[in-house]
């Protein structure tokens, strides 16, 4: 059966739309791999159980940590293995599979995002104990790494070190399908102090360079224009790349202390140089993850209050995702129940600026570590959502497709076809039964996609495509 009424999307009854993520996190082997001795087959089933486990929960997105410590958790010419992925830098995984390749087909295929999820400064980690590789940009141009306390960093005053970390994401914008690049809340280093003392940045050097060509800015406001001018080229290379890859940050949660007036704590834009608020109104970012790691009721770190102040900064209508701490419901961290992420969860809903949250991290949502991931998936993510649309990158919505529908007892199977030369990322596929339209989210490659009659025989079916930025085109209605 083909042909059908072209109508409305928005006419019809579907799903809402949120960003629901995870982050799935390598370093030091927090997520994935468990373990640095795992064989390629046993670390494909670990992360296509983490991806099940996703959808089965409800989410429609991942963000996975490929870049840790300037290595790589994918086939790269510019830097060396992982030594989280084999247990020795630089060391191929044997058989040889591209762990990015992976993720990404797997996540697609369950219709998730994936986003790919870089440190741009961080050079070494102290989880990271094994000798580094040849290849590593610390034996390649050591002259661009400073060690400091137990991690070794690319400095932000190096220009060529921004240069390498540019060529490093664009090469993954350029060679993978990813939905979206991802930077956490790393630029410079977190202080160090020791006997009582704050030890400083050693970008002596760097600067003093800088002054030499011309540089008149003071130190701490130099240091942050090296990340701003690192974060602006960021987001102008990627969308020169490809102008749908959604760009995101998730900085330390709070600004400034004062800001707004209740909040307490630490000083982002002063101890690490990183003037989120900057980024965010000047555009430079799709999407913002302040990491809003506190509870509710927290005393001078209000989660509320938090919610409410970056949202009056989002001057440019970009999408407000904050990241949740849920790794404090594991009994190694400890300080929460999972209902406190529920309710973090639904109170976001309420925020007329976020459309989603961002969960730290997937560890927590496996049911035997805690309860949350259930609580979740039977509450607030019971039923599926559409990651929101961003208009500001291309409005443009896929046409209605071609369908072919044939009726088997009281289901119904159908294929769908783009309608036209835009790509399709997603379908969303509605059925009435009984006068009551309900809808499934199906990714692109499913062949034939059977509609059961197990809630009743299927009356109608409507099928739509979201396109790359999100946007849902008209749906093509058949009647059975």
């Amino acid at each position: 059966m083909r042909g059908g009424e072209v109508v409305d999307a928005a006419t019809l009854p579907g799903p809402d739309r949120e960003f629901r993520a995870a982050w799935i996190a390598t370093v030091a082997n927090i997520d994935w791999p468990s373990d640095r001795s795992l064989s390629t087959a046993e670390q494909k089933a670990e992360l296509t159980q983490l991806l099940d486990r996703a959808k089965a929960l409800g989410l429609n997105a991942v963000v996975f940590q490929v870049r840790p410590a300037a290595d790589a958790l994918y086939f790269s010419a510019k830097e060396p293995w992982s030594e989280y992925l084999t247990g020795r830098q630089g060391r191929a995984p044997e058989p040889w599979y591209d762990p990015l390749q992976l993720a990404i087909d797997e996540a697609h295929a369950r219709g998730l995002e994936l986003h790919a999820w870089f440190n741009p400064y961080r050079a070494g980690h102290p989880a990271g104990d094994g000798p580094r590789d040849m290849t590593h940009i610390s034996r390649q141009r050591p002259d661009l790494v400073r060690e400091y306390g137990d991690y070794l960093w690319l400095d932000p005053g190096e220009p060529e070190a921004a240069d390498h970390s540019l060529s490093v994401i664009l090469d993954v914008v350029r060679r993978y399908d990813v939905d979206g690049v991802h930077l956490d809340d790393y630029f410079y280093p977190y202080p160090v102090n020791r006997n009582g003392r704050r030890v400083q940045f050693p970008d002596a050097g760097s600067y003093a360079r800088a002054q030499a060509a011309g540089e008149t800015l003071g130190r701490d406001d130099w240091r942050r224009q090296n990340v701003d001018t690192f974060i602006q080229r960021l987001y102008d290379e990627v969308k020169t790349e490809k102008p749908h890859v959604l760009v995101g940050i998730s900085p330390f949660g709070i600004w400034r202390p004062g800001n707004p007036a209740s909040v307490t704590g630490f000083d982002q834009y002063a101890e690490i140089y990183a003037d989120a608020r900057k980024w965010w109104r000047e555009g430079w970012l799709d999407y913002l993850a302040p990491q809003l790691y506190w509870s509710i009721d927290s005393r001078g770190q209000s989660f509320p209050a938090l919610l409410d102040w970056w949202g009056e900064q989002n001057v440019r209508g970009r999408h407000l995702w904050p990241g949740l701490y849920d790794s404090r419901v594991l009994p190694d961290v400890g300080g929460y129940r999972p209902q406190e992420i529920v309710n973090q969860v639904e109170l976001v809903r309420r925020d007329p600026e976020a459309t989603g949250t961002i969960h730290f991290s997937m560890k927590a949502l496996l049911d035997r570590y805690s309860s949350l991931g259930g609580q979740l998936a039977a509450g607030p993510y019971a039923e599926p959502a559409l990651v929101p649309a961003s208009p500001w990158l291309d409005a443009t919505a896929p046409a209605a497709p071609r369908l072919s529908l044939t009726r088997r007892g009281d289901a119904a199977d159908v294929i769908m076809l783009p309608g036209d030369g835009e790509t399709v990322r997603q379908w969303v596929v509605r059925a009435r039964r009984g006068g009551r339209w309900s809808w499934e989210l199906v990714p692109t490659g499913a062949g034939t996609y059977v509609i059961p009659g197990d809630r009743g025989r299927v009356e109608a079916v409507a099928v739509s495509a979201v396109g790359l930025t999100g946007a849902e085109g008209p749906a093509r209605v058949v009647e059975l």
